[in-house]
């Protein structure tokens, strides 16, 4: 089930169930997980693109092993807020991914998630080598974590 306003997405929720967050890059799709009380995200990996298949196979099997509740899917808006070709395609990926899981998908506008990411692990003085591997799970924690947030409010 899809949800286009977090409202709908936070009223199918069920209770006491963990969250992924997903931030969709062309190469990688970084995961990150709440933990039972949605009150912190944690970065978890990130998978390596290589067909939808293949894909939501991965990220069914980590919302399956963790009993997850719901998707957060990050949704790359312009920084007007407009909405573009990577919008476009993020909200495909949720169409396809909502055919193979009943598990509700909302979104979460990602603007500056990796910006942010970034910059905490400059900060936490991580190597380049090590920043090109976990930049996009950060940032799905990220994501996330700005759900969780907004969630506490609704």
């Amino acid at each position: 089930m899809i949800c286009e306003e977090f409202q709908d997405f936070a009223d199918a929720l069920p209770q006491m169930k963990a969250l992924i967050g997903l931030d969709l890059g062309e190469k990688t799709i970084g995961v990150a997980v709440s933990d039972r009380m949605r009150t912190v995200a944690s970065p978890l990996e990130t998978v390596r693109r290589k067909k939808f298949s293949l894909d939501s196979a991965r990220l069914i099997e980590i919302a399956t092993d963790r009993e997850i509740g719901g998707i957060v899917l990050g949704l790359p808006k312009n920084m007007d807020g407009s909405e573009g070709p990577r919008c476009q395609s993020t909200r495909a990926f949720a169409r396809n991914l909502s055919r193979l899981t009943d598990l509700p998908i909302g979104f979460w506008d990602e603007r500056l998630s990796t910006v942010a990411a970034e910059k905490a692990l400059l900060e936490a003085d991580t190597t380049r080598k090590r920043r090109g591997q976990v930049i996009d799970h950060v940032a799905a924690g990220y994501i996330l974590q700005g759900a969780l947030d907004r969630l506490r409010f609704l």
